[in-house]
């Protein structure tokens, strides 16, 4: 028998037969978003050496990686996603210097350092884009060029390419006079699209990667990944394009159409992504390559992830947290479904089940916060709400990620003003579907954007109870660059950590438990009581092992269901040595589950 890193074998994640568990399948990873961690300079956003400052808290948390945001040079038009030097850190968070304190402490407690890396698109203000706004320039076909829709002039309405939209508003196309063409840009307009296929742009890419792997971080958290390969023919051609047209696909409300379908999980990807683990992590030992898997169906997940492909060591599947909204529009939220989140959930279980990873999240800088997305953060409630959906998600198969302020239980900024928001795709939302389309009063959508907008999850960490919530000095010159919660008088690390019933506590002890249990590594997965309304149960195994968990995803008192109450009869009266965890701290009483109330136990 092989043995992991913590002693854990998880054979449903082998292939031959032989191989032992990664290092990272029982890791708990903690994503930092630097801008709202934690600020020393006094200048309102979070930076590096704030990061370095709270390493104590990370290593006594418990977690193993920490994922840092970008903070690569960036004229910060999508809060650093939109990069303009890969090898520079932007003012704003620090120095190369500070980089590099950050990653030595970092090893010193233990902690690896994973970087997020945006590499489908770079900033319009790289090198590379301006160079390649020169027809005759080596960088001309480094981007996605194409010219005006034939019979219209360019840069006039209507004259681009086609009709496709992006993720933020407008055209996915925006006009460059210098050039006199169009480019592509899935998401911002400051942010056009790299041509994956031009080897050139590849290279590029990779020598980057390694002078990153080089400095000592340990892997890369690859972001909109799945959008690098687009649907092309032998010739470079869009799908249909032919001389200056490509085809419109069916339009929305908005006038645009969705160019994911030939932007998105393209012909190409796993050769990219094979060559890419090839030209960077071959031979280097300890690291970590999670993408972000948006619009991927579990089953490619699945592929791109089994150890035998040499592409990706996990993915972050986005199926469960897009089902609240009408064909996952996340601006038409429809209520929450216990029965569709067990759906989308067990779908990714399954297709990971013999082969392949991936990571386990609700919460992450471009998702709310889940108590006031799906559950209930009243200041009665919101604990117990926190600690059931932490319950249901560390106790599923795979490797947890924590938002930061996740372990504390954080709720939405609840904002009631446009001015209080930041994100560039909230507001320019607000503005198409309030001002141009007038599909939406303001009212409705502040409504909307207070449950589904970025920034709920972006407002400054909160340390303590002072003015800025301990993320910058009370007295410092300027505020914080977004607001800051006021719940923090009340929601606080400060006040959680000496708190042996905080959600902070039951956060270390979920980590611990992924640690120390085998089970809740490597175990396999089977859904209990599948058709429940409002309980989300399920089975871990592991050889002559066996663990239920059930967790009310309501704020009402229910039965036990039936196939977990029958479970938990055949193994005898209830014995509180073998409760494993409970969101309550003891076993359920009288056959039923209190709001909010969730446990795991060996039968």
């Amino acid at each position: 028998m092989v043995i992991g890193r913590r002693g854990v074998l998880a054979d449903s994640i082998r292939t031959n037969g032989a191989t032992p568990n990664p290092w990272w399948a029982d890791a708990v990873v903690y994503q930092i978003y630097p801008r709202s961690f934690q600020d020393t300079n006094g200048d309102g956003y979070g930076d590096i050496k704030g990061i370095t400052s709270r390493l104590g808290y990370l290593a006594d948390l418990g977690v193993d990686v920490l994922w840092l945001g970008p903070v690569y040079q960036s004229p910060q038009n999508d809060n650093g996603y939109d990069i303009s030097d890969y090898e520079a850190i932007d003012p704003l968070f620090g120095t190369m210097d500070d980089m590099e304190e950050l990653i030595a402490k970092a090893h010193g407690r233990g902690l690896k350092i994973v970087m997020d890396l945006a590499v489908n698109h770079t900033s319009d203000e790289h090198a590379w884009f301006q160079a390649s706004r020169d027809k005759t320039d080596p960088h001309a076909d480094w981007y996605w060029w194409r010219p005006a829709r034939k019979g219209h002039e360019p840069g006039t309405p209507g004259a681009e390419p086609n009709k496709w939209g992006s993720c933020f508003g407008g055209s996915a196309w925006t006009y460059d006079p210098k050039r006199g063409e169009y480019y592509l840009h899935q998401y911002s307009k400051k942010q056009p699209d790299l041509n994956w296929e031009n080897p050139q742009v590849r290279k590029a890419v990779y020598a980057m990667m390694n002078r990153w792997m080089d400095r000592g971080i340990d892997g890369f958290r690859m972001d909109a990944i799945t959008r690098i390969s687009k649907r092309v023919d032998r010739h470079g051609r869009l799908p249909g394009e032919a001389g200056s047209h490509i085809p419109d696909f069916p339009t929305d409300a908005n006038g645009h159409s969705s160019p994911f379908s030939a932007c998105g999980d393209g012909p190409r990807l796993d050769e990219f992504l094979r060559e890419m683990r090839h030209e960077v992590f071959e031979g280097r030992e300890g690291c970590l390559i999670v993408g972000e898997a948006p619009g991927i169906r579990p089953e490619r997940i699945a592929r791109i992830t089994d150890p035998s492909n040499g592409e990706l060591d996990m993915m972050l599947p986005s199926g469960h947290v897009s089902f609240d909204g009408k064909r996952n529009d996340k601006w038409n939220p429809v209520p929450f479904s216990v029965k569709t989140l067990r759906k989308e959930l067990e779908g990714e279980q399954k297709a990971v089940r013999k082969a392949g990873w991936e990571g386990l999240y609700f919460e992450n800088h471009d998702q709310p916060r889940v108590v006031s997305r799906w559950g209930d953060d009243s200041p009665e409630v919101r604990a117990r709400c926190a600690k059931a959906f932490a319950l249901l998600l560390h106790m599923h198969r795979g490797t947890p990620y924590v938002f930061e302020g996740e372990e504390l239980g954080m709720t939405n900024a609840h904002f009631r003003l446009l001015n209080q928001y930041r994100d560039i795709e909230a507001i320019n939302e607000y503005h198409e579907q309030v001002e141009q389309l007038h599909a939406r009063s303001p009212q409705q959508m502040l409504d909307i954007m207070d449950v589904r907008a970025r920034d709920n999850a972006r407002t400054p960490m909160q340390w303590d109870s002072s003015r800025y919530a301990g993320f910058t000095a009370s007295d410092a010159p300027v505020e914080p660059w977004i607001e800051v919660n006021p719940n923090h008088t009340e929601i606080n690390a400060e006040a959680e950590m000496s708190n042996p019933d905080s959600v902070y506590s039951f956060y270390k002890r979920l980590i611990e438990l992924r640690h120390t249990e085998p089970i809740v590594d490597a175990g396999d997965l089977k859904l209990v009581d599948a058709r429940d309304n409002l309980v989300y149960a399920f089975t871990r195994m592991l050889r002559d092992e066996k663990l239920l968990v059930a967790v009310n995803l309501s704020g009402a008192t229910v039965p036990i269901p039936a196939q977990s109450a029958r479970l938990l009869a055949e193994s005898g009266s209830l014995d509180v040595s073998r409760l494993l965890i409970s969101t309550t701290g003891r076993l359920p009483e009288n056959e039923q589950l209190r709001p909010w109330e969730g446990f795991a136990y060996r039968l």
